[in-house]
């Protein structure tokens, strides 16, 4: 009977224990968090608020969610590729004097502009680039005769470059196709006037300190073309450039734009929300972009409002060094003022303005990344970054052709100059021909030009050529014939054809101010 009565009671006290133990530490310690939970309810990581119900978490609020969100979308990053997409330029300057006699020679250059992917630089300015002449198109036939009266029996071929390997300064190299534009013997940098926000006197007074300064630049680099090393061979060069047989060749300083056949990739980088935080915000007022045209633009077939886009080429940041703008943002504009080259040497001009920037799409994707990872980063910050912002941008400089003669004006327009020795050569054909045709009587004979006014004369007509022949036949008729034919050309060309259309080729390098957009009047 005992023993009936501890089998008994032995569970009811176990189970009274049990209980005991379970309320034991919420009663003594009403503060501590809960880590076990009654059977059946959810496990807590943290207490229970106090107006939560007993078997129930209690979920955070939402100031605490935001913030918490806020931390994870800083501290988690984004992937952002690192790849130079199709027909991206690179700009290769060549350093090495090379033949132009048949396909397959072989071409050497250095990259003079770093190209980057995002906010990375990838191919840096300094890299080795290597090709060959890729093809030489024989000249035609109106060319060649054109050419054989002008005394030059060896015109100019052109001729195809190709680049197939760039050598990075720690000796990576790249495998690469490309398609080379014609090369650019001289390259100019030019730059709109500063002074336009000056008072009429200074204004006058920079711009002749400018026109100043830009003389004596010229004198200067005269000089120095003069006594630089390496005169015998400039003497060479420029008496085998009159004969009229010579080789043609790829001079060193020569540039060409190859553009990437195929995608380039660099592996990927990583950033943080905060690192993207000013991505997409507007720029500080003055700021400078540095960009290049998708496509080319003319005076001859540009309409006013024919869009224009440019691309950047390095990124921009915020005086904080914070990334406002990755490489490869859009720039979008149009034409505001073009007109076509016209008769009796008229030259075009041109004026494009920009009005919008596009964020690239890989600062896009890394932003809308983090967003999915932490919802409450576009409420913890001002925002998301905008697809697009107004802005007016002008162009501020601008690299061309020197051969082109255009230039900047205080607007950031474009237009055509034409050189003011055309008077001189124009007068100097004149005089030729007309000394060539004049006799003097004296003593009843009659004498005519002397054998060195017949040979310039001749010579204003077909160059050397010209001056040979009149120097060889000695009749007077004959060289008064060339020499007319030489003024009659000169001055069909410098003062009665069309002038000079301004052309902005694809790719071509762009310095763009940016300015906050104009208020509109009500």
């Amino acid at each position: 009977m005992y023993l009936s009565r501890i089998s008994v009671s032995l569970p009811l006290t176990l189970l009274c224990a049990c209980l005991a133990l379970g309320q034991s530490p919420a009663e003594s310690s009403p503060a501590a968090p809960a880590l076990v939970s009654a059977p059946g309810a959810p496990v807590c990581d943290e207490a229970p608020r106090e107006d939560a119900d007993a078997l129930l978490c209690a979920p955070p609020s939402s100031e605490e969610s935001k913030l918490a969100a806020g931390v994870v979308a800083l501290m988690v990053p984004a992937t952002i590729p690192l790849t130079i997409p199709t027909g991206t330029p690179l700009r290769i300057a060549v350093d090495e004097r090379t033949r132009i006699s048949h396909p397959g020679e072989a071409v050497h250059g250095k990259v003079v502009e770093t190209v980057y992917a995002f906010d990375q630089v990838v191919i840096p300015a300094g890299s080795v680039a290597t090709g060959h002449v890729k093809t030489i198109t024989p000249v035609s036939g109106v060319r060649r005769t054109m050419a054989y009266a002008n005394g030059d029996l060896t015109p100019f071929r052109n001729y195809e470059v190709s680049f197939d390997m760039v050598t990075l300064p720690d000796g990576k190299q790249l495998p690469i196709t490309t398609t080379v534009m014609p090369g650019t013997a001289e390259v100019v940098h030019l730059v709109s006037n500063p002074a336009k926000k000056q008072g009429t006197v200074d204004r006058a007074k920079t711009e002749a300190k400018g026109k100043m300064a830009e003389a004596k630049e010229q004198a200067r680099e005269g000089w120095q073309k003069l006594t630089a090393p390496g005169k015998k061979q400039r003497l060479k060069e420029f008496v085998l450039a009159q004969s009229p047989y010579r080789h043609q060749y790829l001079q060193p300083g020569t540039r060409f734009v190859a553009e990437l056949g195929a995608p380039l990739g660099f592996g990927t980088t990583t950033r943080t929300g905060e690192q993207l935080a000013a991505v997409g915000t507007e720029p500080t007022p003055d700021s400078t972009l540095k960009a290049r045209l998708v496509a080319e633009v003319s005076s001859a077939t540009a309409l006013r409002g024919t869009p224009v886009t440019a691309l950047l080429t390095e990124p921009l940041y915020s005086p904080t060094h914070q990334l406002i703008l990755p490489a490869n943002s859009r720039l979008v504009g149009e034409v505001v003022k073009a007109q076509a080259a016209r008769k009796l040497h008229r030259n075009g001009e041109l004026r494009v303005i920009f009005e919008r920037i596009e964020t690239s799409e890989e600062a896009l994707q890394a932003q809308a990344q983090l967003q999915q990872q932490a919802q409450a980063q576009a409420e913890r910050s001002q925002g998301p970054a905008e697809r697009s912002q107004a802005m007016i941008g002008n162009l501020e400089g601008v690299e061309v052709d020197k051969r082109s003669n255009i230039q900047l004006d205080e607007e950031g327009g474009a237009h055509t100059t034409t050189s003011k020795t055309r008077y001189l050569s124009s007068g100097l054909a004149v005089m030729l021909a007309a000394a060539a045709s004049h006799t003097e009587v004296e003593h009843g004979t009659t004498e005519m030009a002397g054998p060195g006014v017949r040979t310039a004369a001749g010579g204003s007509g077909f160059r050397l050529t010209g001056a040979l022949l009149s120097l060889v036949a000695k009749s007077t008729p004959v060289s008064v014939a060339i020499g007319a034919y030489g003024a009659s050309m000169s001055i069909y060309a410098n003062f009665i054809s069309r002038g000079h259309d301004v052309i902005l080729p694809k790719d071509t390098p762009l310095e763009i101010g940016f300015g906050p957009p104009h208020t509109k009047a009500p």
